[in-house]
């Protein structure tokens, strides 16, 4: 069974809310102020049975051009379309307004229905009928069914009924069950014993009571606690349908229209949008760069500045690339449509469709710019997510990420990311948690800038054993996690690229320079090391080895990462030789006298109880020994 909404659209008292009444025997007026008035201001909303068993969701359209923003937000749940025209007035300004606003949201099915057939001859109602055509050859309802209607007397109404069910069961696809859903929230209140209730079209996957759920932009975590579609309470809702859900651990004062429904960490909410956008060819405005406008997408309605990419100003009739920058925060997903309207006055000006969701700031004129926007607005899943993948390649986005940013499912991203693993077009970096991912071209270019940097480090630094781990992390890879940058490092060793030696990293194939000056020094060194014996050295004092301090510093580094110098301390150091006597001294008193103290072991190297117990302290850390009150004993670890 297919799950179907349809709209109605048209001018202000053409007849929209009588035609449903006609068709499902509900008033979609539901406020005091419209049925005082007799004009719907909000949105309605009813729903009926076709012959065939299936059941029509319907939304009743404000046709004030007051309203147009509440209008807005009932359309991106639209599959199917009723144009509303009375007989005896034909198209009307606000009726042009609506055509074009579902023209430019991408609204492919559409019956016209005349109304108030009653009112007029036949003559009469030929003329209109032919006027109609003429005004909609241009539009998607061209072709469309035209049905004559008395939404009083009932005539005609069969007739629609029979050209819905046609329509819905031949031309009107079904939407996507299997992906992330999303229910844009049109209407949020409270119900007495139940809590807050909200109420949307669900564009896209499925939703489950018991379900945890967040509220986007807000970050809200919340739990579907019950479902009802067309006021039958239901376990699950699916794309297509319109539900009212009872959400727990939200109050409706949290919620606004505009609020999107969707799975925890599925969306990431966004200040900039780049878009391809439309102008009417009706419109009497010209866009300038940075103008000021009101954007609507889904059932949002925030203020943006347009950042015009590839035009200087953008004139009716005429398409082009444009960033939104915008003034509240939304969540939407690409190929999600949208309307501009002009700040002030406000009128429809255009529109499009969102290629980018979560952009990077944009500059203007640039054409590798306008060909990625290009690709990205033609192109396939994979291709967009290659595109996104090259463009956060900086920061490794995980696949969580990715899915965030592209608001497609997981499961998506996952067919797509091994699609282009398979052709050699990203790296993924798997994890425990997560995987991770960049472009091929990136991962090239990065890593020959780091081997170029590392191989200038190496040859300016002939006596360094190479550059710290975390100085390449905080140039190149100042964003990534720690685990991440590891296994790149641990990448380009298996690739022969550079080498390791404990925290530094060097070209794959360097050595130090053991020339005439390094034995020298290295010599001095050892020396003065050895005649401290359990006395030990500072660092002070083995610089001033050699005028050359530098090199002294960066031999003495390379020696003890070559183990033939031990850091004791943090400005204590002795040779391995010594370190062994001590160890072995040490070990053979505790393995015939279970414990010795720092005096005692001072007595048994004949050196100062300050080096006994520095000495004592590193075996400590090293898991050799174990301090019991004031004594040392054995680690049965070690």
């Amino acid at each position: 069974m297919k799950n179907i909404i349809i709209g109605t659209a048209g001018h202000i008292d053409h007849g929209k809310t009588t035609l449903i009444k006609a068709l499902s025997g509900k008033d979609t007026d539901r406020w005091e102020e419209e049925k005082k008035r007799g004009i719907t201001i909000d949105l309605g909303f009813a729903y009926f049975d076709l012959p065939n068993g299936n059941r029509i969701g319907i939304i009743d359209v404000p046709g004030h051009e007051k309203f147009i923003k509440n209008m807005l937000a009932g359309v991106i749940g639209m599959d199917l379309v009723l144009l509303v025209i009375a007989a005896d007035e034909g198209i009307m300004p606000q009726t042009q307004e609506h055509i074009n606003i579902l023209n430019l949201l991408g609204i492919k099915n559409g019956i016209v229905v005349l109304t108030k057939c009653d009112l007029v001859d036949s003559d009469w109602l030929e003329l209109i009928k032919e006027d109609i055509k003429e005004e909609l050859a241009d539009t998607f309802l061209a072709n469309s069914p035209m049905v004559e209607v008395s939404s009083t007397s009932g005539k005609g109404i069969k007739e629609l009924v029979d050209v819905i069910q046609s329509m819905t069961s031949d031309t009107v696809n079904e939407r996507d069950i299997y992906t992330i859903p999303r229910l844009p929230i049109d209407r949020a209140f409270t119900i007495s014993g139940f809590g807050t209730v909200i109420t949307g079209t669900l564009i896209s996957g499925t939703i489950k009571k018991g379900d945890e759920l967040e509220v986007y932009p807000i970050g809200k975590i919340c739990k579907v606690r019950n479902i009802q579609v067309h006021n039958s309470d239901a376990e699950t809702c699916f794309a297509g349908q319109r539900a009212a859900i009872n959400l727990s651990n939200i109050k409706k004062t949290e919620l606004y229209r505009g609020c999107v429904l969707a799975p925890v960490n599925s969306m990431k909410n966004t200040m900039m949008l780049d878009v391809k956008i439309n102008l009417l060819k009706s419109s009497k405005r010209i866009v300038e760069n940075r103008s000021r406008l009101h954007l609507y997408t889904g059932t949002s309605e925030v203020l943006c500045r347009i950042v015009l990419l590839d035009k200087e100003n953008l004139t009716p009739g005429e398409s082009c690339y444009a960033q939104l920058r915008l003034e509240e925060e939304i969540a939407v997903r690409r190929g999600d449509k949208f309307i501009l309207r002009f700040y002030s006055p406000m009128e429809t000006i255009g529109g499009g469709e969102i290629i980018e969701p979560v952009p990077n700031k944009k500059s203007r004129a640039n054409d590798n710019l306008i060909e990625s926007l290009k690709l990205k607005e033609k192109g396939s899943n994979t291709e967009v997510t290659e595109n996104i993948i090259k463009e956060n390649s900086s920061v490794l986005p995980s696949i969580n990420e990715l899915a965030k940013i592209t608001a497609m499912s997981v499961e998506e991203i996952n067919l797509n990311v091994l699609e282009l693993e398979k052709e050699g077009k990203i790296t993924v970096i798997r994890l425990k948690n997560d995987s991770y991912i960049w472009h091929k071209s990136y991962e090239r270019d990065i890593e020959t800038k780091i081997l170029n940097f590392i191989g200038e480090f190496n040859k300016k630094n002939p006596y360094k054993v190479g550059i710290k781990k975390s100085e390449i992390k905080t140039k190149f890879f100042g964003k990534i996690k720690q685990n991440v940058f590891d296994e790149i490092v641990n990448n380009m060793i298996s690739k022969d690229s550079i080498s390791q030696s404990n925290d530094f990293l060097s070209i794959f194939g360097f050595e130090i320079k053991r020339d005439e000056k390094y034995n020298l020094i290295k010599g001095k060194i050892e020396k003065y090391v050895s005649s401290s014996e359990f006395n030990f050295v500072k660092l002070n004092d083995v610089i001033a080895l050699d005028k050359d301090t530098m090199s002294v510093e960066d031999i003495l580094i390379s020696m003890i990462e070559l183990g033939q110098i031990i850091k004791i301390a943090d400005d204590t150091f002795t040779s391995d030789k010594i370190m062994n006597t001590a160890k072995s001294l040490l070990v053979d008193y505790l393995q015939k006298n279970n414990k010795i103290s720092a005096a005692e072991y001072r007595d048994l190297l004949n050196t100062s109880r300050k080096s006994s117990i520095t000495l004592l302290e590193y075996f400590d850390n090293a898991k050799i020994t174990k301090r019991v009150e004031n004594d040392r004993i054995l680690n049965k670890l070690a």
